[in-house]
């Protein structure tokens, strides 16, 4: 331990020159992109009452409370073998663990402060063991390192939330506290394939970047992401996929339910839900790093194991569409996304319409050599207008994915990503609401009025103000089109009667009334010329909360 500490102090003091370091391994970035899949892992005290890790410090749980519940932390079914069998039976690739989170407590065996998890009843080193159990099982290990620290007299804030600040502090003092533990994690239980950090608050971009600087000097080829204040090597779009991107990798960070630490009775995404927000993270050129939350006793809970190797045998018959992958170059579109590598492109067709009978894609200039369904038949396609026209029927079409092997005569790794034909005709065009819940981050949720049109119906969604009485949405085609079908999603089924109307000249005309929409539901009616097209929610039981509403 001596050797340990003598190091730290001398990277300490090499750390203070920034930026003089070597720049990330752009072979270990290139393996993260090819990996596609990790799980995060958000654990600890907070287990043992169910509310959410760091951020029920002072607000649900009095702070002389919860930082008192390591004391009764005593995992006894932990096993980071199991974990790790977990992982690799959802075909994750690798493991990203919460060493510390904001309320400062800490799973390994620091020297740094007696708040860790060698002074609880469990007594063991949860970093290290995870660690060795996933290079035992081929898989990479990485840590996540809260920039702030909400328990630690010297960081400047504290609970709730961070939204209280100490009469006293010393950043300085608390920044060599992070370094000093961060190189613990690196020298004890690394190499690791990277280092995730969070909510760097009272941290610029200079500050952050000194703190990449350092790791570096003791990992130079890390991959670090955008939390430390500074850019680092990725972004992470939180709790919905992100936006088409590729000229900086990125990472959706996401939970299979509704909250990062364990919970109750918790609602698990929908098995559709879940390999969608893989495959479009995918096809926007991103990983997934979805997330568990173990039980107060160490394990997993049995639902979101379920879920996970639900997935990971999805991935053992069509994995070949996602790892090792690149987004595009078609551009995610309302009927879904594209992969692609080598010479092939995979069409991830996440939606279909009854109405809707060809996917349309601007022509490559390369010849097509085979189209299918993958592993399966032969589809039909014509080249015209400088336009790729693929007929799909409806036989063809698979649950939760139909995914379209297209082969080429050359590679297509090197064609700029472009846009394909929207199916819907309100892909993307402009919304207004009669009210928009005014918290845009609710409980780690993403709500926007916007989502509604953006073609992705299992992540970021519109939720109305409570005190709203008769909800509606108001779409704008921009121009009269012929409309036959709407197709709603839903979360939940609160909705009891809704109405779909038209504008016709200054009169709102009915289209269609139904009860219930629930999480998928396509309505049909009568072929009308609309330019304005409008929702009404009539009566709901509860908020009502919408993901996507695309008309054909």
């Amino acid at each position: 331990m001596k050797n340990t500490i003598l190091f730290l102090s001398c990277i300490l003091l090499l750390s203070s020159a920034a930026g003089q370091y070597e720049p990330t391994n752009e072979k270990k970035l290139e393996w993260w992109q090819d990996a596609r899949f990790g799980m995060f892992i958000h654990w600890g005290p907070v287990s043992l009452k169910g509310t959410e890790i760091g951020w029920s410090r002072g607000s649900e749980i009095p702070v002389e409370e919860y930082d008192q519940l390591y004391k009764k932390f005593d995992a006894v079914n932990f096993n980071a073998d199991e974990w790790v069998s977990v992982a690799k039976a959802a075909g994750m690739k690798y493991i990203i663990l919460t060493t510390k989170h904001h309320d400062g407590f800490c799973l390994w065996n620091t020297r740094q402060t007696d708040y860790n998890v060698m002074n609880s009843p469990l007594n063991r080193d949860v970093v290290k063991e995870l660690s060795e159990a996933c290079r035992k099982e081929g898989i990479a290990f990485g840590t996540y390192y809260s920039t702030c620290d909400w328990h630690h007299p010297d960081f400047p804030l504290t609970s709730p939330g961070g939204s209280v600040r100490r009469e006293t502090s010393n950043l300085e003092a608390y920044t060599t506290y992070l370094k000093r533990q961060v190189g613990e994690l690196l020298l004890n239980y690394g190499p690791l394939v990277t280092l995730w950090f969070d909510v760097p608050q009272e941290f610029n971009a200079e500050s952050g970047q000194k703190i990449i600087d350092y790791v570096r000097t003791i990992q130079p080829d890390i991959i670090i992401n955008d939390r430390t204040g500074a850019r680092g090597d990725f972004d992470t779009p939180e709790q919905r996929v992100g936006g088409f991107q590729d000229n900086r990798p990125w990472e959706t960070c996401m939970t299979i339910g509704d909250q990062w630490a364990w919970k109750p009775n918790e609602r698990v995404k929908s098995l559709e839900q879940c390999l969608h927000s893989l495959i479009r993270s995918a096809g926007g050129n991103g990983n997934l790093l979805f997330n568990v939350g173990p039980q107060p006793d160490g394990q997993i809970e049995p639902l979101q194991v379920e879920r996970l190797k639900e997935m990971g045998a999805w991935l053992k018959d069509y994995g070949t569409s996602i790892y090792g992958t690149r987004g595009g170059p078609f551009k995610p579109s309302d009927w879904g996304v594209s992969t692609h590598k080598g010479n092939k492109i995979f069409l991830h067709i996440l939606n279909w319409s009854e109405s809707s009978h060809e996917i349309i894609l601007p022509d490559l200039g390369l010849k097509i050599t085979n189209c299918t369904i993958l592993g399966g038949e032969a589809l039909k396609y014509r080249i015209e207008n400088n336009e790729i026209v693929i007929v799909f029927e409806k036989g063809f079409v698979r649950p939760i994915d139909t995914i379209i092997e297209i082969e080429f005569a050359g590679s297509v790794m090197e064609i700029p990503a472009m846009d394909a034909k929207p199916n819907s005709l309100s892909f993307m065009k402009p919304i207004t609401c009669s009210s928009n819940l005014k918290a845009k981050w609710a409980n780690h949720l993403w709500i926007d009025i916007k989502s509604l049109t953006n073609g992705d119906w299992v992540g970021d969604s519109w939720h109305p103000e409570e005190n709203d009485p008769k909800p509606w949405i108001e779409i704008d085609l921009g121009s009269v089109q012929k409309v036959k079908s709407a197709i709603l999603y839903e979360k939940g089924q609160n909705i009891k009667a809704y109405q779909l109307q038209y504008k016709k000249g200054n009169k709102w005309t009915s289209l269609h009334k139904g009860k219930t929409i629930g999480s998928r539901s396509e309505v049909t009616f009568r072929e009308t010329g609309l330019q304005y097209f409008r929702l009404v929610i009539e009566k709901s039981d509860g908020l009502p909360v919408l993901y996507e509403v695309s008309l054909q």
